[in-house]
């Protein structure tokens, strides 16, 4: 009865996080970016930041951390502060994005015109853009705080079944995105990179003025 209490635990967290991660988001913008660039192991690489983000705010949910992230003091902080961060990033896409020498295999676009390394490392970009996100921390502090009770009732093998699931769905799609990418150089061509990067940082900028609107309707 405990093990198949576990196994509907894992699956179910695998199914609900798998259908949040097909969502686009700026997790699944910057794993298309940084994938063409660093290659293959560049999506794996953000969901680890990601996974050790969520990992952490797991045990301060166990600790009794939901109700600091329920109120709308942290919600508009996280929101303005996240928009804030998104902008950074859709700047430094549109800002680079036909200045960087595209070349299949190498990393040559890690670099901008004046010879210093843009971006984030892969595993801090992933907990940094994950962090920014509010819809992240808001679906922590309400369905996945939900999910987690539940997993709770089996003690620690529960709430490390809940966390392995959730994680490894997150592992399958952006590996998935990372190969798609990363083999698809030889017909993403840098004019269609570039088009790419364009509709990316637009993208961000969308999301970071709904991450505003939020922010400024929790203050106002």
């Amino acid at each position: 009865m405990i093990f198949l209490s576990g196994m509907r635990i894992f699956f179910l967290a695998w199914g609900v996080a798998f259908s949040g991660a097909l969502m686009p988001g700026p997790l699944l913008t910057v794993s298309i970016k940084e994938s063409y660039k660093r290659g293959f192991w560049a999506g794996p690489q953000l969901i680890l930041g990601h996974a050790i983000l969520e990992g952490l705010l797991i045990t301060g949910l166990v600790l009794g951390l939901g109700g600091l992230l329920k109120t709308e003091l942290s919600q508009g902080i996280i929101s303005v502060f996240g928009g804030a961060f998104l902008f950074w990033m859709a700047w430094g896409m549109l800002r680079y994005e036909g200045q960087a020498e595209l070349s299949a295999g190498k990393e040559e676009i890690t670099t901008d015109t004046h010879g210093r390394k843009s971006g984030l490392p892969p595993v801090v970009a992933g907990a940094v853009v994950s962090l920014s996100n509010p819809y992240w921390t808001l679906w922590w502090a309400t369905l996945g705080l939900g999910f987690l009770a539940q997993a709770e009732k089996l003690g620690i093998a529960g709430v490390l079944l809940f966390f392995s699931g959730h994680i490894l769905a997150d592992f399958l799609w952006y590996a998935i995105v990372s190969f798609v990418v990363s083999t698809g150089k030889k017909w993403l061509t840098p004019k269609i990179y570039r088009g790419i990067i364009i509709f990316c940082g637009l993208f961000l900028i969308y999301l970071a003025l709904d991450f505003f609107r939020l922010g400024l309707k929790t203050f106002l």
